[in-house]
């Protein structure tokens, strides 16, 4: 079983602070012109995923010399990018992580809802970065612990569904098994307390953790008036 896949997906250059986050072990895949941003920034992908619309004519180049190629039909009922996470799961790994970006906002959504299928559930953690944001993906019944900036800014969001039995500690604002809507705002904006450390629940669904890689800069009182009375 291999340990860490990474994914990278997207129109958009990839960030250094992501970069960094990556392991030098990880396993890279790369998806169609993502192969691109992937070599920009130092990376070596192992295989270059899709219907190859997007990847530069030197990007493929570089990926028939040095990497394996599933190419698919541009008529698919599958985006390139969950062509790669099924790739992914077939490896059976701990890890997978989803790196992109981009302006399309499509693109944008269905990507970070590809770590909603089915077939990802047995995946021990699935993250992603998308435009330098990160973000956690917790398949329910289950549980997740992060480690994350005191004061920083965490939301909850339920994509794929009802999301049951959602519990929530170490934030300013905890949850106790309670049912998160699709697409409602109870879960938003939530702030990590001073431990660091946030401890997360759900029974059954999906749950989207958008968390913030910074702390949240703390408001500057306003200066003192003047009384000239």
């Amino acid at each position: 079983m291999h340990e860490h896949i990474v994914v990278i997906s997207g129109s958009a250059p990839l960030a250094p602070h992501v970069i960094n986050t990556l392991p030098d072990e990880a396993i890279i895949l790369a998806v169609d012109g993502g192969l691109d941003h992937a070599l920009a920034a130092g990376l070596t992908p192992s295989s270059l995923i899709g219907d190859l619309d997007s990847v530069s004519p030197a990007g493929l180049a570089w990926a028939e010399a040095n990497a394996t190629i599933s190419r698919h039909s541009a008529d698919k009922a599958q985006t390139d990018t969950e062509l790669a996470l099924a790739s992914a799961a077939e490896m059976h790994p701990a890890r997978i992580t989803l790196v992109g970006g981009g302006n399309r906002l499509d693109h944008s959504i269905t990507a970070i809802g590809a770590l909603g299928h089915r077939w990802l559930m047995p995946i021990p953690r699935l993250d992603g970065w998308w435009n330098g944001e990160h973000f956690d993906v917790l398949h329910g019944p289950g549980e997740l612990q992060l480690t994350l900036p005191p004061a920083s800014t965490l939301s909850l969001v339920a994509l794929h569904g009802l999301c049951a039995g959602v519990s929530i500690s170490g934030t300013r604002w905890a949850l106790d098994s309670v049912d998160l809507a699709p697409l409602v705002g109870r879960g938003v904006s939530n702030e990590v307390g001073p431990g660091g450390v946030v401890s997360i629940r759900i029974s059954a669904g999906i749950l989207t953790i958008f968390n913030t890689s910074t702390p949240t800069p703390p408001t500057e009182p306003p200066p003192p008036t003047e009384n000239h009375s």
